[in-house]
């Protein structure tokens, strides 16, 4: 009880100081037109009020992934919570400050398009096919799940579920972001915190005591902490989906300072969900033997059902399919909204042309919505299980860009850089040892992992050191006198 209480003070006290050194550090200028403004035209670039677009972006970047993550996160034992709150306050905030700030400073820019400033052409090209496909894998996988859910307690067929379910996700792919994304998602966002915070409750009069701090691997399958259990919970602690929809709010920020309530404290507030819900996990089932159980029968989504009933009865039945069919259903619609936003920036810079956007938006969203319609209709946990590697591929790299980008700005790149090296290290071990990768042998696997986490710092020592010769060789500006 005490570590759970202790994490949740922990991410209190990360934002109030962390979240102000890092804004101190990126440096904001309110007198700055923010695209919002410069570049308005009423379909991506709205004018809105702050609190509204930080409920959009905890539904956008949340949707049920800081509590089914949570809950799978929560087989290992108390240690998730290390991992929860370290990671949301020194990585996961930090990367969706610096993807929606950066965003904001370059025109409302998209993920690929930040990348390839920072990065260079080649890893511009590189990410901006991992992030098309991360798109469309996440929204498959978010039509599929509610559809499935949906078609088993009505009437209605799977195909047919499916279909409504994609249309809607179109629909509000196209329209402006201020019609359906800005009237209904801050509803839905306060009702993904009103479940948090009654479950919250509700654990203190659980049978079993929430258990505390233990570094011991409590996994009943005993698969190791590291690296799967940071990619097992990546909603909640850092998630690299957050930096393709960051953009979709920096696009409606009156003023820069809003930054850091929007960004930084969305993913703090996830972080909490994401607390509560691994908490709920170890507890509600007895220990990490029931929780494996209970998965085992209905998965994340019966285990959400079954403490949800069992904590607020009826009612909380009723909000936990609420929850498990809208809220994925409102991450895959903005999933699509990013594919969609991606490629126009891609055929703008190919063109060297603005075009109409609203005269062009049904065609660009074609591209993505078929494949996601086609990988909608396969096993959603065959999707579910390469999107996780993928996202952490593409929170690392947006690390790297932002730490790229304090570099070159001179200023201290560390809290953007010590990070990145840190999760360089999961995602080069778990692309050997994971079953979705070459699932080689475990030593093996962490030793080709280092070799290749050696070959990242190395190559970011030679851009330091390059940096700094361009700084020494910059001509002194002298005052007249």
């Amino acid at each position: 009880m005490i570590t759970f209480i202790g994490s949740i003070l922990f991410l209190i006290v990360g934002y109030v100081i962390y979240s102000k050194v890092v804004e101190l550090i990126f440096g904001i200028d309110d007198n700055q037109e923010t695209p919002a403004y410069s570049k308005q035209d009423g379909l991506d670039f709205v004018p809105m009020k702050w609190w509204k677009g930080s409920l959009i972006q905890l539904l956008n970047i949340a949707g049920t992934g800081p509590i089914f993550g949570a809950i799978l996160g929560a087989l290992y034992g108390p240690v998730a919570f290390i991992w929860i709150v370290v990671g949301c306050i020194f990585a996961g905030a930090v990367h969706d400050y610096f993807s929606g700030m950066m965003s904001l400073r370059h025109g409302g820019a998209q993920f690929p398009t930040l990348v390839g400033k920072y990065l260079g052409k080649y890893a511009k090209f590189l990410i901006t096919i991992v992030s098309i496909c991360l798109m469309i894998l996440v929204a498959a996988a978010f039509t599929a799940a509610p559809a499935q859910l949906v078609s088993s307690i009505t009437p209605l067929s799977f195909t047919a579920c499916l279909l409504i379910v994609f249309v809607y996700l179109l629909l509000s792919a196209i329209l402006p972001v201020d019609k359906i994304i800005g009237k209904l998602y801050p509803f839905f966002g306060a009702i993904l915190i009103f479940m948090a915070v009654s479950i919250g409750i509700g654990m203190f009069f659980f049978e079993t005591p929430i258990p505390n701090l233990t570094l011991s691997n409590l996994h009943p399958g005993d698969m190791p902490i590291w690296p799967l259990l940071m990619v097992t919970i990546s909603c909640g602690a850092i998630s690299g989906f957050h930096s393709t929809q960051s953009p979709i709010i920096a696009r409606t920020l009156k003023k820069e300072s809003e930054g850091r309530k929007v960004f930084y404290g969305a993913m703090v507030v996830e972080g909490v969900i994401a607390l509560i819900w691994a908490a709920a996990g170890m507890t509600f089932f007895g220990n990490t033997g029931g929780l494996q159980e209970a998965l085992a029968v209905g998965g994340p989504g019966g285990v959400v059902n079954e403490i949800s009933i069992s904590t607020l009865g009826t009612f909380g039945g009723i909000l936990a399919i609420l929850g498990i069919i809208v809220l994925p259903i409102t991450t895959g619609d903005t999933a699509l909204r990013s594919s969609r936003m991606m490629l126009a920036d891609l055929i703008t810079q190919i063109t060297k042309k603005e075009f109409n956007k609203k005269g062009t938006v049904a065609l660009l969203i074609i591209p993505v919505a078929l494949p996601v319609l086609f990988l909608s209709m396969i096993d959603y946990n065959f999707l579910w299980r390469y999107v996780g590697w993928t996202n952490q591929v593409v929170a690392t790299v947006m690390l790297w860009t932002g730490a790229m980008y304090l570099v070159k700005n001179y200023k201290f790149h560390w809290i953007c850089s010590i990070p990145a090296l840190f999760m360089t290290a999961v995602v080069c071990s778990y692309v050997f040892y994971a079953p979705e990768g070459f699932n080689m042998d475990y030593g093996i696997s962490m030793i080709l992992g280092s070799i290749l986490w050696v070959v990242v710092a190395i190559w970011f020592v030679s851009r330091l050191i390059k940096q700094k010769k361009v700084k020494d060789n910059e001509v002194p500006v002298t005052r007249a006198s």
